[in-house]
């Protein structure tokens, strides 16, 4: 998996390219939220709940369906963000669902059952160029650790923060003077 900060970094690179009109302070936190709590499945590893299957780590929580459902989170916040609800809603279930997506990007853990509960095939991308992450909190600060976030600023920060920036210019370039 992409670590807790590379998560992130979709939510962050929407509300750079979309700005803050758009996405207000309180929305993105929402969204960074979204983005990194399906690897809240993790707490299956102590439960002792097999790592590859639906109900443990990398299952059901990095769905479609999943993202799906807590979209209706955002539904119900976007009365808080002055947004119609299809928009909260459309909000949280993307940056939710950009968090199984980057893990098939990862080169390494199990594959990603994207389609669940309507299919059981798990996927990764045929470009796999996110080292994973170690798991363990203790592993994580280690030079295994600081190669991983280096990695994810070249794989993953770099080029959604380029593409952000992009957008970002495109729409204040089309302003009127």
């Amino acid at each position: 998996m992409p670590t807790i900060f590379s998560h992130i970094a979709v939510p962050i690179a929407a509300a750079v390219a979309l700005g803050s009109k758009r996405i207000p302070p309180s929305m993105l936190a929402a969204g960074m939220v979204a983005a990194i709590l399906p690897d809240f499945d993790g707490i299956a590893f102590k439960l002792g709940i097999h790592y590859g299957g639906i109900w443990g780590h990398r299952g059901f929580t990095h769905t479609l369906g999943f993202a799906l459902v807590a979209g209706m989170v955002g539904a119900w916040l976007a009365r808080y963000w002055k947004l119609a609800p299809w928009q909260g809603y459309a909000w949280i279930a993307l940056c939710m669902f950009s968090h199984p997506l980057l893990d098939t990007l990862t080169n390494g853990g199990v594959a990603i059952p994207l389609y669940w509960p309507f299919s059981e095939q798990r996927f990764f991308s045929p470009w796999r160029p996110v080292e994973v992450s170690p798991v363990a909190f203790s592993r994580f600060f280690t030079q295994r650790g600081a190669d991983v976030l280096l990695n994810e600023i070249q794989t993953i920060w770099l080029p959604l923060m380029a593409a952000a920036l992009a957008i970002f210019a495109l729409r204040h370039s089309r302003k009127k003077p």
